[in-house]
C-alpha cells in the first residue's frame, strides 16, 4: 500500500559542517563521513522527499555549546527552519531572547547523554523558557524521566520529548520511565516526537518491537500533541537508515489520513510557529 502526505515537516534533524564550522576541541563525539550533513545537504534531502520545513536540533556531538552552525543554517533557510539550541544551564534571558530572534524555539536538555544530575538545578532556566514561550526539548532514556518528572511538571514550561522517550525495548509500555512520559500528557503542555525507533528497538527495520510504544503515545497524546521526525543524518546508527523507508514507516504506523496530516504538518506548524 502506498501512503502519501503532502506537505510534511521533519521535527528532528541535525546539521554538521566541519569544513565551515570546525568541531569543538573537547567534542565528546566527532561525526564524520556519512554522518555529516551540511545545510545544503539537508535541503536536498528534504526537497527529494517532499518535506517542506524542519526543526534543526543543535547537537552535543561535534559542537557542544557552539550554535554557529545551527544559526547559519537557520539564516540560510530564510524561514524554512526553526531551531533547538544547546546552551549553558545558566543561560540568561537576554541570550535566550537573542536565539529566539534568530529562529530558535527551544533548548535541548540531553539527559540521555549528560545524566539526570546535570539537569537537577535547571529550575531557573526552565522558568526563563516558560516566560519566553520556548520549549524545553528533553531527551531521556529508560527510566531517567522518573527522577526529573517533578521538576519538569512543576516548571510550567512547554516540554518536547525526543524519540518516543527512548524506552527500554525489553521492558514494555508499563516501565516506569515510559509510564511517566504517558502521564505527562495530562499537563497539556507536553508533546512527543514519533522518531528514533531504532533507539528503542532490538529489531531491524521496521522496528516492530517499538510499535507498542507508538500506539500508547497515540492514545495518550493524540495527534494534536505528536510530531514526526527522521533524526537525519542518523548519528551512530546501529545499522543503515534511509530517509525514504522512514517516511514509508510513518504511513504504515498511521494508516489514518487525518492523523498523518496532523502529526506530519498541522501540529508542528501550530506548536513551533512554522509559517508564522
Amino acid at each position: 500500500m502506498e501512503f502519501t502526505l503532502q506537505p510534511r515537516i521533519d521535527c528532528h534533524v541535525h546539521v554538521f559542517d566541519p569544513a565551515r564550522f570546525p568541531y569543538a576541541d573537547d567534542a565528546w563525539y566527532r561525526p564524520s563521513g556519512g554522518e555529516t550533513g551540511t545545510a545544503d545537504n539537508l535541503g536536498q534531502v528534504l526537497d527529494a522527499h517532499g518535506v517542506r520545513q524542519a526543526l534543526i536540533v543543535g547537537p552535543n556531538s561535534g559542537y557542544g555549546l557552539d550554535n554557529r552552525c545551527l544559526l547559519d543554517a537557520l539564516a540560510r533557510g530564510a524561514g524554512r527552519y526553526k531551531g533547538i539550541a544547546v546552551v549553558r544551564n545558566d543561560a540568561s534571558r537576554a541570550e535566550l531572547q537573542g536565539l529566539q530572534a534568530a529562529g530558535v524555539v527551544g533548548v535541548a536538555f540531553n539527559v540521555a547523554l549528560l545524566g539526570v544530575d546535570f539537569y537537577r538545578d535547571t529550575g531557573p532556566l526552565l522558568e526563563r523558557l516558560r516566560e519566553l514561550g520556548m520549549w524545553a526539548q528533553v531527551q531521556v532514556q529508560a527510566d531517567e524521566l522518573v527522577a526529573l518528572r517533578p521538576l519538569l511538571q512543576d516548571s510550567g514550561a512547554r516540554l518536547l520529548f525526543d524519540h518516543c522517550g527512548r524506552p527500554d525495548p525489553k521492558a514494555g509500555v508499563g516501565q516506569p520511565g515510559f509510564a511517566a512520559l504517558l502521564a505527562m500528557a495530562d499537563t497539556g503542555r507536553a508533546c512527543v516526537k514519533l522518531s528514533g525507533l531504532a533507539k528503542c528497538s532490538d529489531q531491524p527495520y521496521p522496528y516492530p518491537d517499538a510499535w507498542p510504544y507508538v500506539e500508547a503515545l497515540l492514545e495518550a497524546y493524540t495527534p494534536q500533541n505528536l510530531v514526526w521526525a527522521s533524526d537525519w543524518p542518523f548519528l551512530r546508527a546501529p545499522a543503515r537508515i534511509d530517509y525514504g523507508p522512514l517516511l514509508a514507516l510513518f504511513g504504515q504506523l498511521l494508516p489514518d489520513e487525518a492523523a498523518r496530516q496532523a502529526i506530519g504538518w498541522d501540529t508542528p506548524r501550530r506548536l513551533f510557529g512554522f509559517g508564522a
